[in-house]
């Protein structure tokens, strides 16, 4: 019996990003059927929340559209097999320090369907997963699922992988570098998700086949899709270049000496082309990338930096995810002076990297940009209380 249901997509969890990807997958709104839905991560409280109540709020123009389609909501992965339903593809949008917990239930999935004897040589009933949350992490990841699936060799719980089924285990995880964007409002079942204009995302990693496969299944589904050639961490230091000027800086500027804190739009966070701040800042994260060989000798710094204020000036007026993340910390009284888990996961990456590159200058900087934003969120912080 087939498990995988070619054509169909899924999307890990119902969030900011996963909502927007679903409206402009589902044509926005006007193909609501069940070949996309969203997908609980296991134990996940507010995933059975969501999925008992079986409405979504998503605004858009003014109306709020409520959708209530028997198919919206399934359960984790490995319920979904029980089941007899897997996606053909799912997309990731959980924080990024969940995506670690993601890699390990798709190992066990593969644990799964080789106890039921759903596990042949090309690992055609395995889905693809696609990425999604922002941050510099591929490589690591990939890394950790490769360990994963040799533990579960050592232990017994999985085949001998090497050399047929490894290829096409890992060909199967891709990354989604997006600039989709989406806000949220409330939270629970009270939340109305607002999604931005359709955004582009570029599939890197996996096989070739794979990435060809993915965005001509999420292009016909109504998405912006591209799969490209370029290493998927090259692909996510064009995104961090973007990512750090508006989500980090505009924390700085977001939050005044007062603790007072302005939810800004990109607009006005980067008010000036020639920002002093903005360039220094494209400056080190582009020669950690020359480093790591995610950028070469081609590769222009000045074209780098017209193509990542191009990415900005796409967007003007949304709010940066991370200006939304501390808004909903303040609301909760959660607040706390430390780097929200988007941020985490670009520069802790790139101050190690510059470590290991002997860039001693570049992981001080980043160091020191770290404990500037962490100041600030402090300062917010003890306003709340």
């Amino acid at each position: 019996m087939a498990l995988l249901h070619r054509g169909t997509v899924g999307i890990l969890p119902a969030g900011a990003l996963g909502v927007a990807f679903y409206f402009h997958l589902t044509h926005e709104l006007r193909r609501v059927d069940e070949r996309v839905c969203f997908m609980a991560r296991e134990g996940s409280s507010s995933a059975a929340v969501l999925r008992e109540y079986g409405r979504l709020q998503i605004a858009r123009g003014g109306q709020i559209n409520e959708v209530a389609h028997p198919a919206l909501w399934t359960p984790d992965l490995l319920t979904c097999a029980e089941s007899g339903f897997l996606p053909e593809l799912v997309l990731v949008c959980t924080q990024p320090d969940q995506l670690l917990s993601v890699i390990g239930d798709a190992v066990r999935l593969l644990e799964q369907l080789s106890e039921n004897g759903h596990l042949d040589a090309e690992a055609s009933q395995l889905p693809m997963f696609i990425l999604s949350s922002n941050g510099i992490y591929f490589q690591r990841v990939r890394q950790f699922l490769i360990e994963k699936l040799e533990e579960a060799t050592l232990f017994g719980r999985l085949p001998d992988l090497w050399p047929d089924r490894m290829p096409h285990i890992v060909g199967k995880l891709l990354r989604g570098v997006t600039i989709q964007t989406g806000q949220r409002e409330g939270s629970g079942t009270a939340a109305i998700y607002r999604p931005g204009a359709s955004g582009r995302t570029r599939l890197a990693g996996g096989n070739t086949a794979n990435r060809e496969r993915a965005a001509a299944l999420l292009s016909e589904r109504g998405g912006w899709f591209e799969a490209v050639a370029a290493s998927p961490t090259r692909v996510e230091f064009d995104k961090a270049l973007v990512n750090l000027a508006v989500n980090l800086l505009g924390q700085l500027r977001a939050i005044g000496d007062d603790g007072s804190f302005s939810l800004l739009t990109i607009r006005e966070i980067i008010q000036r082309d020639d920002d002093p701040e903005v360039r220094q800042l494209a400056e080190q994260v582009v020669e950690v990338g020359r480093a790591v060989r995610a950028y070469g000798p081609a590769d222009n710094f000045a074209a780098l930096y017209e193509k990542m204020l191009g990415s900005a000036h796409e967007h003007l007026e949304h709010v940066p995810s991370s200006l939304q993340w501390i808004a909903q910390q303040l609301r909760r009284g959660t607040l706390e002076a430390r780097l929200s888990p988007t941020e985490a996961w670009l520069l802790e990456p790139l101050i190690r990297y510059a470590k290991a590159a002997g860039l001693a200058e570049a992981a001080h900087y980043f160091e020191d940009l770290t404990r500037r934003v962490e100041e600030r969120l402090a300062l917010a912080a003890a306003v709340q209380r």
